[in-house]
């Protein structure tokens, strides 16, 4: 499902940690799925899991040259979901649009990466924008040279992402940016009193990026947003929560969800820090 205008997709999502073995193995256990690629170069290491919709990339820091110590001052507070990286069908056009809008993009740069295990090679091609301008969100555009489709999985496993969660504290400058310059499209912006929350949604690549704002005025409107949380479909949510139990991560129990024929629960450890939750939406 593409989106409205030059971005696709969230290609993939960055969740920075401290040791990529046992990140790696924590999120195998969660998504119920192994690497789809594994690579180490210039000081970082990175598995990279793709789902139907999306994929997430743990980087972590690789012995103490290259981009090894600047992870680690990234880190230095634990765990952290960092980036987004948009997918586009035409790197050329997105970058003169961008710089157009504002966004402060660097110039486009190739990119490649070899597969640890098979010696195999990815390349592409990738800008970045300005993190002042997408406020604090460290945010590329990409243009892959194929297209990767994700290992098939069963019923307790993840197959795509449902939604993104950001934090703002100025929700207007977030419709801006996401809307307005990046060019995705707005399905809704709604304020729930009930929550003392303002709601945006926004769609691309069959996948939802959800800004929140809290409505209590205690943020400064001129402050960072954050990435903060990421929701995982499931077809089969039973099976989902016994295939966690199985593994021994914690989890709540399962529960209906706010959006009407859904079903959801939370997962409490061996997320990395990223608070997670499990959906399943009704097929009947």
């Amino acid at each position: 499902m593409p989106g409205a205008g030059l971005l696709t997709a969230i290609d993939h999502l960055v969740l920075l940690c401290g040791d990529i073995e046992v990140g790696t193995n924590a999120y195998s256990a969660l998504l119920g799925r192994e690497p789809d690629w594994r690579a180490a170069s210039g000081g970082a290491a990175t598995s990279l899991f793709r789902v139907d919709n999306t994929a997430i990339e743990l980087m972590a820091p690789d012995g103490d040259a290259g981009a090894a110590p600047r992870l680690r001052e990234l880190i230095s507070g634990g765990a952290s979901l960092t980036s987004l990286a948009f997918r586009t069908d035409d790197i050329t056009e997105a970058h003169r649009l961008f710089t157009r809008r504002g966004l402060q993009p660097d110039a486009v740069q190739p990119g490649e990466s070899t597969h640890l295990d098979t010696d195999a090679r990815r390349h592409w091609q990738r800008f970045r924008c300005s993190d002042e301008a997408m406020a604090g969100i460290k945010t590329f555009v990409i243009q892959p040279e194929f297209d990767s489709l994700a290992a098939k999985v069963d019923e307790s496993c993840v197959h795509c992402m449902d939604h993104v969660v950001i934090n703002t504290p100025n929700p207007d400058r977030a419709a801006a940016n996401y809307g307005a310059r990046l060019g995705l499209d707005l399905r809704l912006d709604r304020t729930a009193e009930q929550w003392k929350t303002r709601f945006l949604f926004f769609r691309t690549g069959g996948l939802t990026l959800e800004i929140i704002n809290g409505l209590d005025g205690a943020s400064d409107p001129a402050a960072n947003d954050h990435i903060w949380g990421l929701t995982w479909t499931v077809r089969d949510i039973e099976a989902a929560h016994a295939r966690l139990a199985r593994s021994g991560i914690e989890t709540s129990d399962v529960r209906k969800g706010r959006k009407p024929r859904t079903q959801v629960f939370t997962v409490k450890d061996r997320t990395l820090r990223v608070p997670t939750l499990f959906i399943a939406h009704s097929r009947d």
